[in-house]
């Protein structure tokens, strides 16, 4: 399993150094985009806005719009140096807590922890303290240049990492519009729903879910492929080479320059001279 991040996670004084592992993966189905009339992939090239040139990628800098037009441009240098100083920085649990008192939309992403060398002892003893308190730990780390909140937790023997939002990242549910105020519900409407409730409940089993769209896809895909329904890109035809062409020109210029020859005179015939003879 691929290892995203290395450095050590600590509780008090003691310290763990980790690697983190992604948990999941996005198996969404990548669907490409081509041009109708030739089937050829799309290109989306960065374009200069004022200049409408094509911006390579070493022309490109970063900056913060702090009002309309207006940038603070951003040195990679300075950000380098910044998410070093943090990420070099030993991640410290600053708390204890019940998973149940965290609603589940702060949730981000997963990641598995793993030892890192010298780090097995420790790692066992903070899984076993997490799994007998019934508690997880919440911490701060640097990942990708972005500081995370995270909770630290025991997932099939496993410890694992949840990214969490920050307050100020979650918005407010009162500004959803139209949301009802009151109840506007019958007494009889709601048992009937509870009922409802009660007759689909069952433990919840991950495996009996999937993603009957993408099954479908690509189904759908593959019937398509079998029956020979698919398309070819067009290909630009290569253009000439330098060489080529000034080897053209060259020739051109010879053949237009070259002397034309002198129409050659046909050879003229002597006269026939008669000599008398004397008598």
């Amino acid at each position: 399993m691929h290892t995203m991040w290395k450095g050590s996670i600590s509780f008090g004084l003691v310290n763990i150094p980790i690697k983190l592992h992604t948990a999941t993966e996005d198996k969404d189905v990548k669907l490409r985009t081509l041009h109708n009339k030739c089937h050829a992939p799309i290109k989306y090239d960065k374009i200069c806005t004022v200049c409408e040139e094509e911006v390579k990628p070493e022309e490109i800098v970063r900056a913060y719009e702090y009002t309309k037009g207006k940038f603070v441009v951003l040195d990679n240098e300075d950000l380098e140096k910044l998410r070093k100083e943090n990420e070099e920085k030993a991640v410290e649990i600053i708390d204890f807590v019940k998973i149940d008192d965290i609603d589940p939309i702060y949730f981000d992403r997963s990641y598995y922890m793993s030892p890192n060398e010298g780090g097995g002892k420790a790692y066992s003893l903070l899984r076993k303290a997490l799994e007998e308190s019934q508690k997880v730990g919440i911490a701060k780390i640097i990942i990708r240049s972005k500081e995370q909140l995270a909770v630290i937790r025991v997932y099939e023997n496993t410890l694992v990492m949840e990214t969490i939002h920050f307050p100020d990242e979650v918005r407010k549910a009162g500004d959803v519009p139209n949301v009802p105020s009151e109840d506007k519900v019958t007494q009889k409407e709601l048992e009937t729903a509870i009922l409802l409730i009660d007759q689909l409940t069952t433990k919840f089993e991950p495996e009996k879910y999937h993603d009957e769209y993408r099954s479908a896809l690509l189904e759908l895909i593959e019937a398509k492929r079998q029956g020979k329904e698919t398309v070819t890109a067009a290909t630009k035809e290569a253009p000439a080479t330098n060489v080529t062409d000034l080897m053209a020109a060259l020739q051109a210029s010879i053949d237009r320059t070259k002397p034309k020859k002198a129409p050659t005179a046909a050879p003229r015939k002597k006269a026939a001279v008669k000599v008398k003879k004397e008598a």
